[in-house]
């Protein structure tokens, strides 16, 4: 017997017929017409058709299927209802929500407990809309299943939070056009500011963000947008670090494996292999373009060196992230390619997975979490000081981490 087919508990006296009055009707038990409902094919048809007629009869209707009388929502709580119970103006409670400093603790606590008593949630929708900004930030970055970006944000979003700010994040898959769509949508919320990893030009959305009162910090673009505050990795030296590294093992025929050409550090690693390169004089480079920074891309990269003659494959492979150098690894993997002893390999960025790969992988890495904390510290600093701060640009140098990826040739 299911809850709304249950004994019925209005009182004889009700004009509404119970589950009883029908039984009764039908002269079967209660089970009996529970079971016509729920369990029709435990009824007899006669008993049934009994039932049937005793249900047209008593216009009878499920409690289930009974229409509900409507209830009228409790009024909305306003901050003039807290002010009355708290026994305080609506400007005090105005400065317990927003400048909580400038009121008493027995005041403070007052206020807290007619909040409390009352249900009261502050309206965040039209309190931006007054005063013209939220507390919170926009966070885009271009690709959220990226470790790299991953680790970024937690460090990112540690210490924003910890200031009281929520972080509404953006992932633009490396499109410029879905980051064009965000960094409007964070104009719509009224963010108090953006941090950005920026894939195509950003300057309009970021100028208009400015005018709205809104701040930026641009991942990536220590030297492109210098009215605003920046970090980055020094790319270029890390681009030099890792071709030097697998020079200095030995190889000469080297590959490069890039990532999207439109994004400003690959070009900066780019250019960091070539001057490597450019110090040794037998040293062969070629360049294999991906179109993104994924595994899949990596593999299909490995594919095409495969294909090549093995007197022309490169014995050295440094990947511009390292999710491409994992994607390499698979198709070498599957291929019966020996790394190192093959193929030396290399990546970027250090992420967690390439300690553990099947091969651990060398890489060049970036401290992604403190970039994430520092790049929040920088927004909220140019918060508290307005039109008087100055903006920061501030550089990381990587490092390089040697596994087992990569050897001294034989």
């Amino acid at each position: 017997m299911t809850a709304g087919d249950g004994l019925d508990t209005a009182s004889a006296s009700d004009d509404i017929p119970r589950l009883v009055d029908v039984a009764a009707a039908a002269g079967v038990s209660v089970a009996t017409v529970s079971n016509f409902y729920n369990r029709p094919d435990r009824v007899a048809p006669p008993t049934a058709l009994r039932i049937q007629e005793a249900v047209d009869a008593l216009n009878y209707v499920r409690r289930s299927e009974r229409p509900r009388p409507s209830r009228r929502p409790p009024a909305e709580v306003g901050i003039s209802e807290v002010a009355a119970a708290a026994g305080v103006s609506v400007g005090t409670v105005s400065n317990y929500l927003n400048r909580p400093d400038v009121l008493a603790p027995a005041t403070s606590a007052r206020v807290q407990q007619a909040i409390d008593a009352l249900g009261y949630v502050p309206n965040i929708a039209a309190r931006n809309l007054r005063v013209g900004r939220s507390r919170s930030i926009g966070l885009l970055v271009l690709d959220i299943g990226n470790p790299f970006f991953t680790d970024f944000i937690k460090g990112a979003e540690n210490v924003a939070t910890t200031a009281g700010y929520a972080v509404l994040l953006g992932n633009t898959e490396e499109d410029a056009g879905r980051e064009s769509d965000y960094l409007d949508l964070f104009v719509e919320q009224r963010v108090a500011g953006v941090i950005v990893a920026p894939t195509g030009d950003v300057q309009r959305q970021m100028r208009e963000l400015r005018a709205r009162g809104a701040r930026a910090v641009l991942l990536d673009e220590a030297t492109a947008a210098p009215e605003f505050c920046s970090l980055a990795v020094n790319d270029f030296a890390g681009g030099r670090m890792g071709m030097a590294h697998l020079l200095d093992t030995g190889r000469r025929r080297v590959a490069f494996v890039r990532g999207p050409a439109r994004i400003r550090q690959v070009q900066a690693r780019h250019d960091g292999v070539r001057a490597a390169i450019a110090g040794v004089a037998d040293a062969q480079l070629a360049v294999f373009d991906a179109d993104s920074f994924s595994v899949e891309a990596g593999r299909h990269v490995g594919e095409q060196i495969l294909a090549l003659p093995p007197d022309e494959r490169p014995t050295g492979v440094f990947a511009a992230n390292d999710l491409l150098a994992l994607g390499v690894l698979q198709a070498m993997f599957a291929a019966g390619v020996r790394v190192p002893d093959d193929l030396a390999l290399m990546g970027y960025d250090d992420i967690q997975y390439a300690a553990s790969a099947a091969v651990p992988l060398t890489s060049i890495r970036q401290p992604s979490r403190e970039m994430g904390a520092q790049a929040a510290a920088m927004l909220l600093a140019e918060l508290a000081s307005g039109d008087e701060h100055e903006h920061q640009h501030v550089l990381f140098e990587p490092e390089i981490v040697t596994r087992a990826s990569t050897s001294s040739s034989g």
